[in-house]
């Protein structure tokens, strides 16, 4: 089975009323989603951006994002392109803010980690 098919969820329980599972996939989406939404942030490292995520499907924003859950606690490694001219610390630091608020709160899981690499600078021709 391909690595890409295999479906990875984390589960966690509420007060005593059910299990909910969240696909790894889907917190990759809300942290490619977030970190894109983010001043400086050109696009993920897979050439995704805002513009083009509706024609190809959310799935697809994914791409530059890894994911790694330990029971009821995520690490987040994102691949970033950013903006040429932007301060890398301060926009670094807003998409580490945004992706780890944006998660927590639909989750409700814990992030421990945002770990963002500079995978390349755009510069507009």
């Amino acid at each position: 089975m391909d690595k890409d098919t295999i479906k990875r969820y984390t589960d966690y329980k509420i007060e005593d009323i059910g299990e909910v599972q969240v696909a790894e996939e889907v917190i990759a989406v809300i942290a490619g989603l977030a970190a894109t939404e983010t001043d400086g942030v050109a696009r993920m490292a897979g050439n995704i951006t805002n513009e083009i995520v509706s024609k190809l499907g959310m799935k697809k924003l994914s791409k530059g994002v890894k994911v790694s859950v330990e029971e009821e606690n995520v690490v987040i490694r994102l691949n970033l392109v950013l903006d040429y001219g932007v301060n890398i610390k301060k926009t670094s630091t807003d998409v580490q803010e945004k992706v780890k608020n944006a998660i927590e709160t639909m989750t409700g899981l814990n992030v421990t980690e945002v770990n963002v690499k500079i995978a390349g600078i755009a510069i507009d021709e």
